[in-house]
């Protein structure tokens, strides 16, 4: 499975951007697949994550209210929604997939991941 992440960028506190990861290869309707981040000197950090159906959704309690995990296994895709951005949003944001376990939470069982997509927010 290939991932490309895209739609990060700059924006100022309070916007909105939406992520977009686009796959390739094998089923993508088939995996889990979630979101993560990464600031400069921090560790990478869950944000959310989604079953196949996109049933069943977790979210980063930092998250939870503010950004919207989707998936359209039509078009082999998947979304993160961010509203009312902080500048502690700023990260690196990567998709990954195929998750190994039941735990959406750990990077480590994810399978596959994107590039990354910068996404600054300034206050």
């Amino acid at each position: 499975v290939q991932l490309q992440a895209s739609g990060g960028g700059l924006m100022q506190a309070g916007g909105s951007l939406r992520l977009s990861c686009a796959a390739s290869g094998r089923t993508f309707s088939a995996y889990a697949t979630g979101w993560f981040r990464q600031a400069p000197g921090k560790e990478r950090e869950f944000v959310a994550g989604i079953n196949w159906s996109g049933g069943n959704k977790h979210y980063a309690d930092s998250v939870t209210g503010r950004f919207t995990i989707s998936r359209d296994n039509a078009k082999n895709t998947m979304y993160l929604q961010m509203n009312s951005l902080k500048s502690e949003d700023t990260a690196v944001y990567y998709c990954a997939a195929y998750l190994t376990s039941s735990n959406y939470y750990s990077a480590a069982h994810y399978k596959y991941w994107g590039q990354g997509t910068q996404v600054t927010v300034s206050s």
